[in-house]
């Protein structure tokens, strides 16, 4: 019975450090992509 609450806990540990990686790659890609985008904004309103 231990044996299975130690996987079941190392699956569920998985699961939630899988979660966490793809937070923060979307962090890591989305925030420059964010910051990017207000810049050009930026720009387009003071040039045209």
């Amino acid at each position: 019975m231990a044996k299975f609450i130690d996987d079941l806990a190392g699956a569920i540990f998985d699961i939630i450090k899988s979660f966490c990686y793809l937070i923060a790659g979307v962090l890591i890609v989305g925030v420059p992509f964010v910051i990017m985008t207000k810049f050009f904004e930026l720009i387009s309103s003071i040039f045209f």
